[in-house]
């Protein structure tokens, strides 16, 4: 299982979520065609750029509640003041990567930003 997690702003772009899953990927050496699934902290889900990067590279929606996300902070390695200032958990791109992913999962990297996005990627032991 490899799932690209994503933090954004708001009204950000599939165009700019997509590319930069894309990069992440290929910085793994990983194809786009082997992502299993988009994931985001659950009240992001809903923003049409997420929506539509996933409904784009044809792949599963993960949303992932803020009590979920607090629970993998261990396993983080980046740290997001302004996120915690906002949402009250340390990361939103790398821990909901590591939630959908599953209980064996962890990051390949930390997470890369680009355009208002963050994208960090996380894989599942044995995949």
């Amino acid at each position: 299982m490899i799932v690209a997690g994503i933090g954004c702003g708001r009204g950000v772009r599939s165009e700019d979520i997509v590319s930069l899953i894309g990069t992440a990927l290929a910085s793994f050496g990983i194809v786009r065609e082997n992502l299993d699934a988009i994931a985001t902290e659950a009240s992001k889900a809903g923003e049409g750029g997420i929506a539509n990067a996933a409904r784009s590279l044809s792949v599963r929606l993960v949303p992932c509640s803020l009590a979920d996300l607090e629970a993998v902070t261990d396993k983080i390695v980046t740290r997001s003041a302004r996120v915690q200032a906002l949402k009250g958990v340390q990361s939103i791109a790398e821990a909901s990567a590591l939630i959908a992913a599953g209980r064996n999962a962890r990051l390949l990297g930390a997470r890369i930003a680009a355009n208002k996005v963050t994208c960090a990627i996380a894989i599942s032991e044995g995949s």
